[in-house]
């Protein structure tokens, strides 16, 4: 088992844990939605995925945006983390007004079961 994310208690006041398949959910989400130099002592951490409702729309930006999410989920997420070896399959990011939409599948590598997880941020959640 693993800490759950966002940190909380459970029913008995002790640190809630979060079962495996939760537990890549959770991580995934971390990596996306925090940005670089946000983590203390991880400085490269994250996505940098929050950037993308105030850059310009066109098919250029949505392409280098899914570019370098999908290399953020594999360097912190892929098969150098044996805790939560992944492998990324495809990434689809939408930013429509304040609301960000990202759709991401991927594969663990020890049960090799596809996974389509939608995660979204902003106004609306």
């Amino acid at each position: 088992m693993s800490i759950s994310f966002p940190y909380r208690f459970d029913g008995r006041g002790r640190t809630a844990e979060a079962a495996p398949a939760a537990a890549v959910t959770q991580q995934i989400e971390q990596v996306l939605f925090t940005s670089p130099g946000e983590r203390v002592n991880l400085p490269d951490f994250g996505s940098g995925l929050l950037q993308l409702p105030f850059a310009p729309n066109s098919l250029e930006m949505a392409a280098a945006t899914q570019f370098t999410v999908q290399g953020a989920l594999q360097k912190w997420l892929g098969s150098s983390n044996p805790g939560c070896a992944i492998k990324v399959q495809s990434v689809v990011a939408a930013a429509q007004d304040a609301m960000l939409t990202v759709t991401v599948t991927y594969s663990i590598l020890s049960t090799d079961v596809t996974q389509v997880q939608t995660f979204v941020y902003g106004a609306g959640q």
